[in-house]
């Protein structure tokens, strides 16, 4: 009987556990920087960011509503409230886009400081820094130049430097996508670990050309929600 009553006292300790931690982010305010795997139309700012889903399906996916977004199934479950979401298709974190070609206005840390007044920072990106082939770099932690930053490693550096000078006290996240290779890993990995910056690796995501669809959504949302509590 005494280990029926302990084993109740533990269940009922766990529930209240999670019953706390749902407490803790519920009402927290959530900014997102991010790339087309967080973009919808009209939901975005600003606005006139590159989107890659919207309410009207075609070839490369199913989803057509916002409701159906990784970050909108997220926010609902948790009870978190969206701050900012700066997402734009097809950026990289660093200065380096595809054909090589100067996406300085587009990337992550041009955009970093435009996040609102969030409690809760999620950087989901590094996806085109791999298909754009964007060059590795090597690992810099202070005194970057223009030029450091066309390459991944300083440009991420440089990233969570500057959005943990531009936000204090607010808690970031890096998810970091399932798909990309050895080296773009173990470069987040590193890098984040030097921040103390948690991530969140995603595991066998459905997509439909390279992009999440709405099974992959829901599986980005939970997995994302799982890490948080």
């Amino acid at each position: 009987m005494r280990h029926r009553y302990l084993f109740l006292a533990v269940v009922m300790l766990a529930v209240v556990s999670v019953k706390a931690q749902n407490r803790t982010l519920e009402g927290q305010r959530v900014s997102i920087l991010g790339d087309s795997y967080s973009t919808f139309e009209g939901y975005l700012t600003p606005d006139t960011n590159a989107v890659w889903y919207w309410d009207r399906q075609w070839e490369c996916t199913d989803v057509v509503s916002v409701r159906q977004t990784w970050w909108h199934q997220l926010l609902r479950d948790t009870g978190m409230k969206l701050c900012v979401n700066n997402s734009f298709s097809g950026a990289t974190i660093s200065y380096t886009g595809y054909d090589k070609a100067d996406y300085s206005d587009r990337s992550f840390c041009t955009r970093l400081n435009r996040l609102g007044s969030p409690d809760i920072i999620l950087v989901f990106g590094a996806t085109n820094d791999e298909w754009a082939k964007s060059p590795l770099g090597n690992y810099k932690y202070k005194d970057w130049t223009r030029q450091d930053l066309y390459s991944f490693r300083p440009a991420m550096a440089y990233m969570l430097e500057h959005l943990k000078d531009h936000y204090p006290n607010v808690k970031i996240y890096f998810i970091l996508n399932d798909i990309l290779s050895a080296p773009v890993n173990e470069s987040v990995m590193n890098i984040c670990a030097h921040y103390g910056v948690p991530v969140i690796r995603l595991q066998g995501i459905d997509k439909q050309c390279g992009h999440p669809n709405v099974s992959g959504m829901k599986q980005i949302a939970a997995q994302v929600k799982a890490a948080m509590e």
